[in-house]
């Protein structure tokens, strides 16, 4: 099948699948005659994987560690449970970052129940004065 296919069966942009490709996520594809791409089903078969890894919030670090794990096949479940239990922590870490953002807007909410002129906000005052924690990365829109 052609990128195009292969990205509809994934419900993916084209440009996904070729970054992944260049990624080392996906396999290279084989070209034809015409020196389109070839995919089969092996592709479809790594793209879900990858698709369902990233859908997870995985990196790509963590997705390439599982992709490793898995094509050797003298490993064990062991660490395949490492990399999730890490991940895990990272997402339980990332929801107490998220949960903490939003109390202090939420104080910061509660500052300003009026209509006041723009120079009296408390709000944008508060933000002034706001002791807070670097914004975690994933935040960031650069870094989505």
């Amino acid at each position: 099948m052609k990128i195009g296919q292969l990205a509809a069966r994934l419900r993916l942009p084209v440009a996904t699948l070729r970054y992944w490709e260049a990624e080392g996520l996906l396999p290279a594809a084989q070209r034809d005659a015409s020196n389109y791409r070839r995919y089969g089903a092996s592709h479809l078969e790594r793209g879900l994987f990858v698709r369902n890894c990233r859908s997870l919030g995985m990196s790509q670090d963590e997705i390439k560690q599982l992709l490793a794990l898995q094509q050797n096949r003298q490993n064990d479940c062991h660490q395949v449970n490492r990399i999730i239990d890490t991940h895990l922590q990272h997402l339980q870490d990332y929801i107490a970052s998220l949960s903490h953002l939003a109390e202090q807007l939420t104080a910061l909410r509660n500052q300003c129940q009026l209509d006041l002129p723009i120079e009296s906000c408390p709000i944008l005052r508060g933000l002034q004065k706001l002791e807070s924690k670097e914004v975690p990365p994933s935040l960031h829109p650069n870094n989505g």
